[in-house]
């Protein structure tokens, strides 16, 4: 088959919906791929006349392949453990996000963000995965199904569309698939507690513990997280061979890990010099109950003492490292050719997914509360230390009240953790039609429907309200009763004299709350391909033709999301923030066109060349009319040698959440300099001028344990859409003194302007303080009388969505594969070795928080402005043997292989030399640097008697522990257990055994 003929089946995996290259079907071309996928490491397309058969030689825009055996050899059951082993992927949602997460998987890819990477499924869009985040959910793709993925590098709008301004993640399923396929797969995580450090420094902290238990260590060994799959795989040809139905069914189950079951993460552990020196911390809602500054005593439970920095409660131990999880997914699909023009097609697609997310056990959360001075529950000492808001005691103001900070941590008995039920029922449904039209052209439409429906219960909470009613007592101490005018069945609330709280006053406090939404996606679209050779368009030094391919697009996009009254309100303790109701949606019109154009062809120097152009207009009824557009070319030098370079223009619309969600404020920042701080501090001064406060209200600023702050937050109808520029370059080397042998390198620079996005708190109130700017200072609104951020919602930073400066990534990827039989290298005849190596190297990944102003980059940093961990080189490196030993009929294709997985040095942000980032607030030792992670995986296949395939294997052979980092720097959502669960293997060693068999 000549070169050039291949190429444009290659081509046609870059087009909208999937439509072939130039001439050729998209079906073709995937069955290639099939094929080659069953038959090595990464998918390959073979090629006839070449030695290089991965589909990132052939194309011009940098491409990134993983196939099926990879896939199987890593023994993941989740597809997100595929894509965030790969360098040019970053953390983001996933199954080892508890606080803040929800239940869904997304790919980040270049850090750019996950709603900047578009997800397709056979080359088509998936649609937003969750009513609360839009990005496209992982779980939703069975991975006993993906045949291969495709990572396409920067902007590729002009052919899919919008959102596709980091990169494309292109699942290809399996397809033509005849005969019975059943898998099933075991896994689990095994774990030898071996922190000896930190054990030291929990042991420490439950000696001084009021309750001990809260700082039990793990078991030495455990073995838990046991995940199963199960996957079922049918299909068959039509008689006549002109059509083909695989149909599939999978149930996944995993089970969760508590935080208690590592040492690292049985408590919070403090940022300082050491963990040693500064110990455990925690939330202020602790227990024994704290008022004001006091809390009750836990000698006499009658009495108040002095509230210190100590009285903490360790919310670690009941969070989950990773979510108990429960998948059934059912679909289908289908072709027949109707006739010689035109062949039908379905895909069918459902998911029904359930994970729950737990963290600790809620209460009465610090927040500014009222206690009448009469409450019979007080003792006389603590009414005598309490000052009502006249100024003085409450002994002496018996008709007053107190109004201050009053929290109070459930204890065990008393409920346990908070939890978030997530269920999601996705559907997606494509038909379509496609077919040539004679010699020269072919065509393919279709209508897309794709739905997500959410529903949430969050159990573990208090009703706000009943709350403030139960706390205002009166009668007396032997009979109190809730004050008139509070609800029926009224409990009065002892935190001042009781250990425990009453059965029948948390039936009265309890909530649960429920959040309900969908989103919903439909697409309609006909592109045409052609070949115009056989017109006389061609470039009289090429040997073919110029290819083209045109077509038009319509896509709407709807969301709707409402929770119950209570949480509507904000009126659930310890939900972080109230959740209002939040609809919209748009439509976009689009005309897209591309050519591929050879310009030489077969001459010295010149084995190819070739230019690639591409364009797209899209009128949307949110944001009005863009346009995006692409140039590329390549340069066969000499055979084995091919140049290529590209450039994008991308756009990414502002979606429904980021246009329509009201103003609200809720949980956002992991800190504030002027809080906590000691009268030789020179921020008192900065933070006095700053504010309009005196010292003395900048000394009372309480620093929350836990260090959560609150943001306003809030959508923005007048966004305009993120613009990038993309540009690429690279080689393809396949030299011909080492058969086998393939090397790609390809430098990418993606800069994305308007990002849409807040600010973020932390670095607005970094730059507040540093610079004293009235812009950033302007946004920080302290509460009255406390001047807090945390206790009372009337204090927060304001962090609302816009188009805010620029954001940009630099780096080089390299992919290397090799394939030979080792009698070629001299080792006699012991089967064939397969070496797969992907890296990335991150030149800049730079930040510009507002137009025209100074860059920050976050190239080999972590923190809270840099977020997460982001090292200068990643890879990926596997060996594997293909060996040619056997036992009679039973036993044979046994292959052996080892994987290295490298992840590179990162260091503090907070430490950095450049001024955006410099916090001298954050910088503690314990979290200054992450030292280079290397990780090894090994894993065995064998086949019994043809039709079973098993396979076995570990992943983290050594059981390395993830680096930990302090609460201080510990992010929201990301940063769980005090690391980076997304980033690095934080559980221990993954074991896995598996059979396929096929009948």
């Amino acid at each position: 088959m000549p070169l050039n003929t291949l190429r444009e089946r290659l081509l046609a995996s870059s087009m909208i919906c999937g439509v072939a290259v130039l001439g050729l079907s998209a079906t073709q071309a995937r069955a290639a791929a099939a094929v080659a996928a069953a038959e090595g490491e990464v998918a390959e397309i073979v090629v006839t006349g070449t030695r290089i058969p991965s589909p990132n030689l052939t194309s011009i825009a940098p491409v990134t392949t993983v196939g099926a055996s990879d896939i199987r050899a890593q023994g993941v059951t989740r597809v997100e453990d595929i894509t965030n082993a790969l360098p040019q992927v970053f953390a983001g949602q996933g199954s080892m996000i508890s606080n803040g997460s929800t239940g869904t998987a997304s790919v980040n890819l270049r850090g750019l963000g996950s709603s900047r990477t578009l997800v397709l499924i056979d080359s088509r869009r998936l649609m937003p995965g969750d009513p609360t985040f839009t990005a496209a959910d992982l779980n939703f793709i069975p991975a006993a199904l993906v045949e291969r993925v495709d990572v396409l590098t920067g902007g590729a709008s002009a052919t899919y569309g919008a959102d596709a301004v980091a990169g494309v993640v292109n699942f290809i399923m399996l397809k033509n698939f005849e005969g019975v396929r059943v898998d099933a797969q075991y896994s689990g995580y095994q774990h030898t507690n071996h922190a000896d450090g930190i054990q030291s420094v929990v042991r420490t902290a439950a000696a001084g513990a009021t309750d001990p238990r809260q700082f039990a260590l793990p078991a030495h060994s455990l073995f838990g997280g046991e995940g199963s799959e199960v996957s079922l795989t049918l299909g068959v040809n039509a008689p006549d061979g002109k059509g083909n139905i695989t149909a599939y069914a999978t149930y996944r189950q995993n089970n969760p890990i508590l935080e208690s079951q590592r040492d690292f993460s049985t408590c919070s552990l403090n940022s300082g010099a050491t963990f040693a020196e500064n110990g455990c911390g925690g939330s202020g809602t602790a227990y024994p109950a704290r008022v004001g500054g006091f809390i009750v005593d836990p000698a006499t439970f009658n009495t108040f003492r002095a509230r210190t920095g100590a009285d903490v409660f360790n919310f670690a131990p009941q969070n989950y490292f990773v979510r108990p999880d429960e998948r059934y997914s059912l679909g289908a699909f289908a072709h027949y050719e109707i006739a010689p023009w035109a062949t039908a097609y379905m895909d069918t697609m459902f998911m029904d997914d359930n994970s729950t997310a737990q963290i600790a056990a809620g209460g009465v959360f610090a927040g500014t509360q009222t206690i009448n001075c009469a409450n019979p529950l007080l003792s006389a000492q603590q009414r005598g230390l309490l000052q009502s808001t006249n100024g003085i005691s409450c002994a002496a103001d018996p008709t007053g009240v107190f109004r201050g900070t009053v929290a109070r941590r459930l204890q065990p008995g008393e409920g346990t953790g908070r939890q978030a039920q997530n269920r999601h029922t996705d559907y997606r449904i494509v038909i379509g039609l496609k077919g040539d039209l004679g010699k020269n052209w072919n065509y393919d439409g279709y209508l897309q429907y794709g739905s997500v429906a959410l529903n949430t219960k969050a159990t573990g909470n208090f009703n706000a309200n009943r709350l403030a009613q139960a706390l205002n007592v009166v009668g007396t101490a032997a009979n109190p009763v809730c004050a008139p005018g509070a609800e029926a069945g009224c409990v009065p609330l002892n935190l001042f004299t009781a250990r425990t709280i009453s059965p029948a006053a948390l039936k009265f406090l309890n909530a649960d709350s429920f959040l309900n939404g969908n989103t919903t996606e439909r697409v309609a679209s006909l592109a045409f391909t052609g070949k115009l050779g056989d017109y006389g368009v061609k470039s009289p030094l090429a040997s073919e033709g110029v290819g083209v391919a045109f077509g038009a697009e319509y896509r709407r996009e709807h969301l709707d999301f409402t929770a119950d009254f209570l949480a509507a309100a904000g009126l659930i303790t310890g939900a972080g923030a109230a959740a209002p109701p939040v609809q919209g949606g748009f439509d976009v019109y689009e005309l897209f066109g591309e050519a591929r154009i050879p310009l030489i062809g077969d001459m010295p120097f010149a084995k190819d060349v070739a230019i690639e152009l591409g364009y797209r207009f899209s009128s949307y009824s949110s944001i009005g009319k863009t346009n995006t557009y692409k140039v590329a070319g390549e340069w066969e030098v000499i055979d084995g040698l091919r140049l290529r370079a590209g450039y994008n223009r991308a756009i990414r619309a502002p979606d429904v959440i980021e246009l329509f969600s009201p103003q609200n404020v809720a949980l956002d920042g992991t800190q504030d300099p002027c809080a906590g701080l000691t009268a030789a501090n020179p921020l008192v001064a900065t933070c006095a001028s700053i504010f309009h406060l005196t010292a003395a209200q900048v000394l009372a600023i309480e620093k929350n344990p836990a260090n959560q702050y609150f943001g306003q937050l809030g959508g923005n109808p007048a966004l305009k859409p993120e613009t990038s520029d993309t540009y690429t370059a690279g080689v393809v080397w396949q030299p011909s003194f080492a058969p086998g042998l393939d090397v790609s390198l390809d430098y990418f620079n993606i800069k994305i302007d308007q990002f849409i996005a807040g600010i973020g708190a932390n670095l607005i109130l970094n730059q507040c303080v540093t610079t004293q700017s009235p812009f950033f200072c302007g946004l920080v609104h302290r509460s009255p009388g406390n001047n807090s951020l945390f206790i009372d919602p009337t204090g927060f930073v304001q962090d609302t969505t816009l188009n805010t400066g620029s954001l940009k990534t630099t780096g080089v990827d390299l992919n290397v594969n090799y394939r030979t039989d080792l009698s070629r290298l001299g080792l006699g005849d012991n089967g064939s070795v397969a070496v797969s190596l992907v890296g990335t190297w991150l030149d800049h990944l730079d930040t510009q928080a507002l137009p025209g102003g100074p860059t920050y980059n976050c190239k080999g940093l972590y923190g809270t402005t840099c977020g997460v961990p982001a090292p200068e080189w990643r890879h990926k490196l596997r060996v594997t043997w293909n060996t040619p030993y056997a036992y009679g009929d039973w036993v044979k294709s046994l292959s052996l292989s080892a994987q290295w997985r490298y992840a590179g040095k990162v260091r503090l942000d907070a430490f950095s030399s450049d001024p955006q980032l410099n916090n001298p607030g954050l910088q503690y030792e314990t979290d200054r640097t992450f030292s280079a992670r290397s990780y090894v995986d090994l894993t065995a296949n064998f086949t019994v008697h043809n039709n079973l395939n098993f396979r076995v294997g570990v992943n983290n052979v050594f059981d390395k522990d993830p680096p930990i980092v302090g609460s201080s720097n510990c992010l929201a959502i990301l940063c769980n257990g005090g690391t980076f669960p997304q980033v690095y293997d934080a559980l221990g060693r993954y074991v896995f055994v598996g059979i396929s068999a096929d009948f």
